[in-house]
């Protein structure tokens, strides 16, 4: 039922255009679920060494900066497709 409507939907936009939706789409939900990820061991570690807060804490913020980046270009990339 969902390819159905999805080729529908396609007819009249044209398939590169849907498929750069979806695939900003999935970036954004790919981000959100390793961004989440990455916080929660970084509360697990934190919880099981107090002591070593601030590494966790950098290591954290680095590898979700370095996340964030990569699905923006994703977005960037799709979003070129989109309108070119």
């Amino acid at each position: 039922m969902l390819l159905s409507i999805l080729l529908q939907a396609a007819a009249g936009v044209g398939i590169s255009k849907l498929g750069a939706a979806i695939g900003a789409g999935i970036a954004v939900i790919g981000a959100g679920l390793g961004i989440g990820k990455i916080g929660s061991s970084a509360m697990e570690g934190i919880a099981r060494q107090p002591e070593a807060s601030g590494d966790i804490r950098m290591s954290m913020i680095i590898a979700a900066a370095l996340v964030e980046g990569v699905a923006l270009i994703a977005i960037v990339v799709c979003l070129l497709t989109l309108f070119v």
